[in-house]
This record gives structure tokens, sequence and C-alpha cells, in this order.
């Protein structure tokens, strides 16, 4: 089957869905998300590959297969580029912010009304919990909700001139087509993140959706289509690994792609930082992270139990913001981890994601899982404990058991390593200008997290930690109104907040004389 087909009959279509979806439940999917089947998104079209390629996309938890999409190419991603420049001489220039606030705040309502479809598609190809995944689509659709009111809030300046005879002015222009290439971690919110910035500010788009979660990137096209955004403004090509390089490499290289937008690791990052240096390209990059979190003495112990497993387990702990590095200190140590291994023990249940009650659901791919593995092998053989887990877990090759180990030490890979699984590490320390130094010992600097009640010592830690986000007594901090980005290698530029915006607009001066 080339496509999911849904244009049958409701009884022969939900049969269908199951058996190739694989949902673990009675609903299916609605008819009108994918009218022509799950087709790459260009010019407001669904369109095949120019080559005919296409590749599978398969469910996480069960193996099944979910869809096939098309293997687009360079040529795919060109024809993608020729469109939205083509749309940007509208979008830009003679669309109102009025009128583009006015389709994001529509589409936010679209997204809403289709929560519960959205989010079985999410579960579908990524494996979260269905209460994870419509969490990520109302969170995903409040970028919409919060860049409407943005894009009438695109201020400029009016400088004082130097002579009687002249104004100054400072506006602010749409920097053109905005090449995004998204993770599979978050399908959704990562799209609407960068592509509500870049809508509000006049902007047109081209999306590279990671090739382990293209449906809920062609749903959102769906959606967009539903809206009434204008064809050519946000495009949708899907690729599989085999051909994300050279897509990736030809929009850096494009002169008709003014901005790189990218999440993902940090290695990747800098390619397509030094593949878009010629051309002398803006490139917003949000990359891996290596969050600390921090118990003080004074903090109270069931707030950062509660923000620890908040932190570290949401998506399995598939997060580039996820607690990665737990410092606690001596004098509490021993009461942190008993109750941090209740919690576990209590709280998570893992199995596939469209199960009621599931709260862990499997790693992206058996890849993910060796990983995670391999850390915790390595750990456990230089002496780390294992209170909790510690192995692969009997739901199937994609699942892992949430995992505490106690008594980390610096020589042991994960320490040093973005562990993008369900594992808690934790590390004694004694003093506060100790942990300092170990949570600031990483290259990267996405966010950090501590738990204190010492007012000073909150001030303290906030400025000396080297990170561009701080949770204090705070497990989850991301929103809409949050500006959201790292500092060292962990990215350059921010998304979501007013600073969001930043990054798809230039400033123009224009000096008006003979007054």
């Amino acid at each position: 089957m080339r496509y999911l087909k849904f244009g049958t009959s409701l009884t022969r279509r939900c049969q269908e869905q199951r058996r190739l979806l694989d949902l673990g439940s009675r609903s299916c999917f609605h008819s009108d998300i994918f009218p022509s089947g799950t087709k790459a998104f260009i010019n407001g079209a669904w369109v095949e590959s120019h080559s005919g390629a296409s590749f599978a996309v398969t469910n996480p938890a069960t193996g099944a297969t979910l869809a096939s999409v098309p293997n687009c190419d360079v040529k795919d991603a060109e024809a993608a580029v020729v469109s939205a420049r083509k749309a940007f001489q509208t979008w830009g220039f003679d669309t109102t912010a009025k009128e583009r606030a006015a389709l994001l705040q529509k589409w936010f309502n679209i997204l809403m009304k289709r929560q519960d479809e959205l989010a079985q598609i999410l579960t579908a190809e990524q494996g979260k919990p269905l209460a994870e995944a419509k969490g990520e689509i109302a969170y995903g659709a409040g970028f919409f909700d919060w860049f409407a009111g943005e894009a009438r809030r695109t201020y400029g300046q009016i400088v004082p001139a130097p002579v009687a005879n002249r104004q100054h002015f400072h506006y602010r222009e749409p920097s053109g087509v905005v090449a995004m290439i998204t993770p599979w971690n978050f399908p959704t919110a990562m799209i609407t993140r960068k592509t509500g910035a870049a809508l509000a500010a006049g902007c047109t788009v081209v999306v590279k959706p990671a090739e382990d979660t293209p449906l809920s990137a062609l749903a959102l096209a769906s959606t967009a289509k539903e809206a009434g955004i204008p064809d050519g403004v946000f495009n949708v090509v899907t690729a599989a690994r085999q051909n994300t390089a050279a897509v990736g490499k030809l929009w850096c290289e494009s002169p008709d792609v003014d901005v790189i937008s990218f999440t993902g690791s940090t290695a990747v990052g800098k390619i397509l930082l030094h593949q878009s240096a010629d051309r002398v390209k803006r490139v917003c990059l949000e990359l891996g992270g290596n969050a600390p979190l921090i118990v003080f003495p004074s903090a109270d112990l069931d707030k950062a139990v509660a923000g620890t497993m908040a932190s570290k387990f949401r998506g399995s702990g598939q997060t580039c913001v996820c607690v990665n590095r737990i410092f606690v200190h001596s004098s509490v140590y021993d009461a942190y981890l008993d109750k941090l291994k209740s919690a576990i023990v209590k709280d998570l249940k893992v199995g596939d994601g469209s199960q009621a009650g599931i709260t862990q659901g499997p790693l992206i791919n058996e890849l993910a899982v060796k990983k995670v593995s391999g850390l915790v092998e390595d750990a456990r053989k230089k002496g780390a404990k294992v209170i909790v887990g510690g192995a692969r877990h009997s739901a199937g090759p994609s699942f892992y058991e949430p995992t505490l180990l106690a008594d980390i030490k610096p020589q042991m890979d994960i320490a040093n390593t973005e562990i993008f699984g369900p594992v808690a590490a934790v590390v004694k320390f004694d003093s506060e200008e100790q942990v300092i130094k170990l949570a600031n010992n990483t290259r990267m600097g996405l966010a950090g997290y501590f738990f204190s009640q010492d007012v000073a010592q909150i001030f303290r830690v906030a400025r000396r930690l080297e990170v561009g986000m701080v949770g204090v007594n705070e497990g989850v901090m991301s929103s809409a109104e949050a500006a959201f980005g790292g500092v060292k290698e962990s990215g350059l530029g921010r998304e979501g907040a007013s600073q969001g915006m930043d990054e798809f607009t230039e400033w123009k001066y224009v000096c008006l004389g003979g007054l």
C-alpha cells in the first residue's frame, strides 16, 4: 500500500487503520487529515516525490508500518523553496500583520479542535503516551496563539537625527524564506514554535521533518490548508535518512533561502553552520543539552523529587532540556534517593503509549535503546549502583526500564553524555562552589535546574549557571511566553517569547532628509 487511504467507508477505513496504525484502541484518524494520502505538501498541493521513491513510517512501540511517505530529494526541496520564494512576495509585504495574526489564530483554533486526532497520530509515530501527546498539541498550538499577538507588535523605532532637517526611521522587515529542519522528539511543537514566529514576521517556510515522525508535520500542513494559510507559505518536504543531508546542504547553500532554523544534535548543527557560511546566512540553532539538576540542603525534597520526575522522565527522557546530571548535597543524598526510588516504582508505567495509564512509552528506535543500555553498563562496571531498573524492558525491543543510578563518577561515560533516555544519574556533592564547577563542566549550556529555599543562594546560583534557561524549584519551564535557547555549544538564537521574532526579522534604517 503506497499510503494510507481514507476515502473508504468508515467501518472499512477503521479496520484498515487499526491494522496499519496499530494504535491499540478503537479510534481511527479522521478522513480529512490526509485527504490525498500521506504525501509531501508543496505550494498548497499534496505531491509525490519527483522520483516516485518513498519510505515507511513505523510505530516504535510495535514495529508496525503506519504509512509510506515520499522520499523527497534535492529537486523536491528546490521546488519547495521556489514555492516559498514566490509566496513571500505577497505574504511578506502585501499581507498586513493583522491579517497574518488572524490566520495564525484560526490555525490555533483548528489544532485545538483536532487535538485528540492529532495526538493519536503523534503517539502512533513517536511513541509518547497519549496524555503527553495531547499536551504537546496544546503546547505547540500555543505558539500560534502567542505569535498571533506578536505579529502586531513588530515595532520599529524613530531615532532623533543629528541635524534638524532629517528623520531617522528603523523598520523591522521579514527576513524571507526560512528552511526548518526539525526533530522527532516533539514533532508538532518544534515546527509550530519556529513557524509561528516566522509567519508572524512575514516569512515563508519550508520544513524537513525528522524521518521518524513525518506524519505530524503533514498533519500540520493539512490544518494549515484548512486554516487558509496561502499556498506556498508553509511547505513540508519529507525525506528518508539517506536524502536528509543533501536536502539540508541544498537549503544552506541556496541563495533563495534566507534563514536556516534547526533543532537537533550539536554535531549536525555545526555542519549546517559551516555549509551556510559562504552565504553569510543567518542560522538559528537549538542543539544538545547536558542539563544539571542540583538539590541543595535547604530544598523541599518532595518538590525536588517531583521536579526531577517531571523533567527526567517526560518523553521517556528524550528531551533536550531534560535532567541529565543530578547533583545532590551529601546531607540529603540518601533521603532524596529513597524518595526518587519510590516515585519511579509507584508512578511510572511502561508500555504502548496508546494504552490507558501508560506514562513511559518506547524510545524512538532500537538504536536509541542500545545507546542507553551501553551508558548504563559502562557506569555499572565503573562502580555506579543500580537502585531501580538498569535493563531493557520486556515490552519490546524499543523499550528501556526507568532507571535510577547512584554514586556516579566523572570517569563514567554517562556523566559526560546526553543520555536521551529514562535514566536518572545521581552525583553526591558537598559545597556550593564544588557543584557549580561540576554543573558548568560541559560544552553544553541549554538548561539547568536547582532546588533551594535559600533566597540569597537562589540569586547566586541562577547567575552562575552557564546555561540559557534556569528552572528554580521547577522542573518544566518551557512555554510560548518564554525565550527558549542555550549558550556555549547548545545553540544560537532564541525561540518563543518576543525574542523569537528576532530570528526572522531584519532591521532597515531609512534616513529621510531635506525636511
